[in-house]
């Protein structure tokens, strides 16, 4: 059961009738206190004169669509080149990472050699080769018969044997290989090398000995005027110093043999 409005509230309902927004029972209700309250009545009276008003406005006033705020045509333009501006700049910044990509994608090998280079020595300079000659475990030995000095410098590695070579007292022409021999036999080139004809780490008191012909010295090499020529030449003062491996463990290599390609031996380093 619905209980009466408050007499104060019944007073502020007078506008609510007259738009005919109340529901059946506060109608009523209003209804009740309208026919003993003069000042509601006279209010009530004064607003129903706007009725008939409000439902003109109703009709002339334009739609919800018509009252929609539109921009300045000035603020629009500069919204639109704005938004130009920014794809402008967008497009420019992806056109130069596409020519930055390429770029990379041109010189990345160059750069890659480069950074290898300066993070990994090129093991074929003669600086690299005798840096690591001089950081490896040393064992050297020089030939009865050929003279010839060798020392070979030992770093165990995860793969092998990282071997290093110091070599003088060799004259040319030649082309060497340094030889690894297991305890087993087994055999594995480390590395080979060729030898100019002013030789390596000869002085000019250096002449080689010569057989009995006179056709070649202890080294193999050829005994004619070009050597001769070459003696105290641009390389015969300073030993020669290269290196290679072996996938041969420290522990399990016998000796190093250095040899000529045709097979002849100049030095034997037991280890």
């Amino acid at each position: 059961m619905n209980r009466p409005a408050p007499d104060h509230e019944q007073h502020t309902e007078v506008g609510a009738y007259a738009l005919g927004v109340l529901d059946e029972a506060d109608a009523a209700r209003f209804e009740e206190h309208l026919a003993g309250c003069p000042r509601c009545a006279a209010e009530l009276d004064d607003l129903m004169g706007l009725t008939p008003l409000l439902a003109d406005l109703k009709e002339s006033a334009p739609g919800p669509e018509a009252l929609a705020p539109r921009p300045d045509p000035a603020l629009l333009d500069r919204l639109l080149a704005g938004v130009t501006a920014t794809r402008r700049a967008q497009r420019t910044r992806r056109l130069c990472l596409v020519a930055a990509a390429a770029a990379l994608i041109v010189a990345g090998p160059l750069v890659g050699a480069a950074v290898f280079s300066e993070e990994a020595p090129d093991h074929s300079g003669v600086s690299a080769a005798k840096q690591m000659y001089e950081d490896g475990e040393k064992i050297g030995a020089v030939d009865p018969v050929t003279k010839v000095d060798a020392t070979v410098s030992l770093q165990p590695k995860a793969w092998g044997t990282h071997v290093a070579l110091r070599l003088s007292h060799v004259r040319g022409p030649l082309t060497c290989d340094l030889v690894a021999v297991g305890k087993d036999g087994e055999r594995q080139t480390v590395t080979t090398w060729a030898v100019p004809p002013g030789g390596y780490g000869l002085d000019g008191n250096d002449t080689g000995s010569k057989d009995d012909k006179g056709g070649k010295d202890d080294n193999g090499s050829k005994d004619d005027q070009d050597s001769k020529g070459d003696k105290g030449g641009k390389w015969s003062k300073e030993p020669l110093y290269t290196h290679g491996g072996a996938a041969l463990n420290r522990s399990d290599i016998s000796r190093f043999e250095v040899r000529t390609l045709d097979g002849k031996l100049l030095a034997t380093v037991k280890v």
